[in-house]
């Protein structure tokens, strides 16, 4: 069978553990709600416990579309960060736009009693999301600006890691100064978190998440080009300052809304990309795109899944679920195939 006969089965099992993941997620959680009730309910039957159809559309759909996006937004924007650094390390977070996002949550919460931003909470967790989405923004501003200055990408990576490592010292400061009750709400933030979020927010959101996909798809051809050295690809006719522009503005978005919403999640975006590159043995980014946008979202709504198993009887930080489940993984394909895909 030829990589394409190949490729499109893996794509199909990939596309069916979605469409179940989906189903087994909205049906699992304290209350068990039958899969044929479920799709009754999306059908727009009235006949469906009104609880039910409640829990369904309120809460549970919103955050199964949550896990969707979180997972393959991250999986994309950890492939672009592989892929323009050539750094099997990199991730979406390497830029410092979630620590840019946990800066401004930290000064929100934690500096709130001292700055007086106590008297502006927001309803809804929507000061959270504010000061999570200025605070990467404004990392985000800086890393442009450095970027227009700085033509090695590896020095743009080293200078990521130093924006993190400062944004995470001052963090500390807020901590060291801050009363319990603050401090409990940040590390509550930092667990990350799919079932807080409304469909307003997730309007948002998805807003937020296509502008940064459709940006990522766009460089494709450019990503392919950069794997062969940037000399080739300039002879190729790519632009290497504005494709590297686009693809650290596509991250800045999926890593930054992301994140802003649904807290930090940690591992999806460095590992999802390695883990479908060893299953597809593929390099061309016009496979590993699509790839890494099922492949994400079916591991975030694992993840998820296995956070609320009602055996557990409680909800488990999805952040640390992310890690318990993927590491192993990937260090176990790592050793077996003994070299990285790049």
């Amino acid at each position: 069978m030829n990589n394409t006969g190949k490729h499109s089965i893996q794509f199909v099992i990939l596309g069916t553990l979605l469409i179940l993941l989906f189903l087994v997620n909205i049906a699992l959680g304290s209350v068990l709600i039958p899969i044929k009730a479920i799709i009754q309910i999306i059908l727009g039957d009235d006949t469906v416990k009104k609880a039910w159809e409640y829990i369904i559309l309120d809460y549970r759909i919103p955050k199964a579309l949550a896990a969707i996006m979180t997972g393959s937004g991250l999986a994309v924007a950890g492939l672009m960060m592989q892929t323009l650094f050539k750094n099997p390390l990199a991730g979406p977070f390497v830029l410092g736009i979630s620590s840019g996002a946990s800066l401004g949550v930290a000064f929100f919460i934690l500096g709130g009693s001292a700055l007086g931003l106590s008297a502006f909470v927001a309803p809804n967790g929507w000061g959270t999301i504010l000061a999570a989405s200025l605070g990467s923004f404004a990392v985000l501003s800086i890393v442009l600006l450095v970027a227009s200055r700085v033509r090695d990408a590896m020095a743009l990576l080293i200078i990521g890691l130093m924006f993190g490592s400062l944004t995470a010292a001052v963090v500390s400061i807020l901590a060291y100064f801050s009363p319990a009750e603050e401090l409990q709400r940040y590390m509550f933030w930092s667990f990350g978190s799919l079932g807080d979020i409304s469909w307003e927010a997730l309007g948002i959101l998805s807003l937020c998440y296509f502008i940064g996909i459709i940006l990522a798809f766009s460089v494709t051809k450019s990503l392919n080009s950069l794997l062969l050295g940037d000399h080739y690809a300039q002879t190729l006719g790519v632009s290497l300052q504005k494709s590297r522009f686009i693809i650290l503005i596509a991250t800045s978005i999926l890593a930054g809304s992301l994140t802003a919403f649904v807290g930090p999640i940690a591992f999806v975006g460095l590992a999802v990309p390695h883990l479908i590159r060893q299953w597809f043995t593929a390099s061309n980014h016009w496979t590993l795109m699509p790839a890494c946008v099922l492949g994400g979202a079916v591991l975030m709504l694992f993840c998820d899944t296995l956070a609320q198993m009602p055996l557990f009887q409680f909800t488990l930080p999805i952040n640390a679920i992310t890690s318990i489940i993927g590491a192993p993984i990937v260090i176990w394909l790592l050793i077996r195939k003994k070299k990285l895909l790049f």
